[in-house]
């Protein structure tokens, strides 16, 4: 969609100095080349310059048109960014609440209690962002919540924070730790699995530094269960989902992944492990998203 904040012939010229074709221009425009001929040529009248040299060899910018082309960069940026600005500008004032989404950060608890949300602040409007699930992503989404995304939700606990400075969270219900294993595999004929289930089989635990509960559960296997061969990943994400289907590995997961990979199913395990399952958010929020948290607090009866 052209920004209206500047001539559509612009744009035209600064990719056809990109490109150095009136062709090549055409095809990222998905216009016709005397679509983009015409426009540059109206340009051209318009300025009363000549903004390319045409030859045999191609097009080449004069002195002119080299000018206009760091000025053309300039001006198409700022004013894409004045319009991200205004619509930022809007979305803090009807209380618009983005929130980031991916297959291992589901939101639809949130979504869930949209209709009781509605009835304690009618203004709350939520914008859903997916995202890819990738430790880079993931990093750089909870280093900037409140620039593109407001509120992602998953589990946490306190030895998470070693972002603190840049999110914190606010806790909804604690989510039991349980073994994901492949559809197919022996451990599904039970509903509840113990130590002795596990003996002998391979069960990936993310690595040390992700969570206080998960190195707890990770030294009580060290110390207290070796025949259990566990193995460390770097990241949830369905790469390490897949691995479990093809390798016939177990996972120790929670119930909001239960539909994240139609291979996998879980069981519950014999033991206390479970982290808090909540969203996550800047510990400065902005107006609008305190004003969610206030509505989510009193729809959730939670204490200030």
């Amino acid at each position: 969609m052209p920004n209206p904040l500047y001539n559509p012939q612009l744009l035209t010229f600064l990719k056809v100095a990109e490109a150095g074709s009136f062709n090549k221009a055409a095809e990222d425009l998905h216009i016709s080349p005397p679509a983009v001929i015409k426009q540059i040529n109206l340009l051209e009248a318009a300025l009363d310059l000549r903004l390319f040299s045409r030859s045999h060899r191609g097009l080449e910018l004069t002195t002119a048109g080299e000018s206009l082309l760091q000025d053309a960069r300039y001006l198409i940026q700022y004013c894409q960014d004045s319009v991200q600005r205004a619509q930022s500008a809007r979305q803090k004032e009807q209380k618009v609440i983005r929130l980031g989404t991916s297959p291992m950060t589901p939101v639809d608890f949130l979504l869930d209690l949209w209709p009781k949300l509605q009835q304690v602040s009618a203004d709350i409007q939520f914008h859903l962002i997916p995202y890819d699930n990738t430790i880079e992503s993931a990093r750089e989404i909870l280093k900037n919540l409140g620039q593109n995304i407001d509120v992602v939700a998953g589990v946490f606990d306190e030895g998470m924070f070693h972002l603190h400075e840049y999110c914190t969270g606010l806790a909804i219900q604690k989510q039991p730790m349980e073994i994901y294993m492949p559809v197919n595999h022996p451990l599904t004929k039970k509903s509840n699995l113990t130590w002795k289930d596990l003996e002998e089989e391979t069960l990936c635990v993310i690595q040390a530094g992700w969570s206080n509960q998960m190195d707890k559960l990770r030294a009580e296997i060290t110390l207290r269960h070796p025949g259990v061969k566990m193995r460390d990943f770097p990241f949830f994400n369905l790469e390490i989902f897949n691995a479990c289907v093809n390798q016939g590995w177990l996972l120790v997961g929670f119930p909001i992944w239960e539909n994240s990979h139609p291979l996998l199913t879980s069981r519950t395990m014999d033991w206390d492990y479970a982290m808090d399952y909540g969203i996550l958010y800047n510990p400065i929020p902005s107006k609008p998203v305190q004003y969610f948290l206030k509505a989510l607090k009193k729809v959730l009866d939670l204490s200030e």
